[in-house]
């Protein structure tokens, strides 16, 4: 029997809480490519949209993949609950993979877009399909935010220059570093705090590319996703 709106349970399943994380990976590529914005600039929204319909494609598959698991470990979630079915959600990772696949052709270097974005789909599926109890699993969640500087910086510069490999690099560490914490069973209360965290990561590497304004803005995300976690949990 469904417990939440149908709204509700989507948010739950996108992990909405943690899209300003997404936005600072995109802001620190843009930095790192040395692609110049200003104002109102429509490539850089539909790489934002596109990576956060990639991000919540991965969090739904999660759930699909999870779901055996979670009736007996987490009966709360929203498919073993009831709010919405297996085939639903599946349904939704697919829609959400060939929308972003949609926005990121149209880019202004669509071809190379699409390169990284399927590869980062393609990382995406391995690590939902295979991560569980596999020692590399951490190793390839990093890989999944690695290509997301990836997809950006070749989406909107047409190359991946090296501030944004580095800048990738570090976030990769970041993301292994925050999977061990999560399997921690005495650690598990600092997960919210550092998937927050990566924007802080994000703003200090734009600092260190010297874009103090864009670092400021990166830095805000920071308590943005804390506050969203507060409405809907982001782990």
């Amino acid at each position: 029997m469904a417990t939440r709106s149908r709204p509700r349970a989507y948010l739950l399943l996108a992990r909405v809480s943690n899209l300003p994380t997404v936005w600072t990976n995109v802001l620190a590529a843009v930095a790192g490519a040395g692609v110049s914005i200003s104002g109102v600039d429509p490539g850089l929204a539909g790489v934002i949209i596109a990576l956060s319909m990639l991000y919540s494609a991965g969090m739904f598959l999660n759930d699909v993949c999870d779901a055996s698991v979670d009736a007996i470990a987490r009966p709360d979630r929203p498919i073993p609950s009831g709010d919405v079915s297996w085939a639903e959600a599946l349904q939704v990772t697919i829609g959400l993979m060939l929308g972003a696949l949609g926005i990121l052709v149209r880019e202004p270097h669509g071809l190379r877009a699409i390169g990284w974005g399927v590869a980062l789909i393609a990382a995406i599926v391995y690590y939902d399909y295979h991560h569980k109890g596999k020692w590399y699993g951490p190793i390839v969640m990093g890989l999944c935010r690695a290509l997301v500087y990836c997809v950006a910086a070749s989406s909107l510069a047409g190359a991946i220059a090296a501030p944004v490999l580095i800048a990738a690099a570090v976030m990769w560490v970041y993301i292994v570093a925050l999977t061990w914490v999560a399997k921690a069973a005495d650690l598990g209360y600092a997960v919210p705090w550092m998937l927050a965290g990566i924007c802080l990561v994000d703003a200090g590497m734009i600092l260190f590319m010297g874009q103090p304004q864009l670092a400021f803005i990166a830095a805000t995300g920071f308590p943005v996703t804390l506050a969203l976690q507060r409405v809907v949990p982001g782990t």
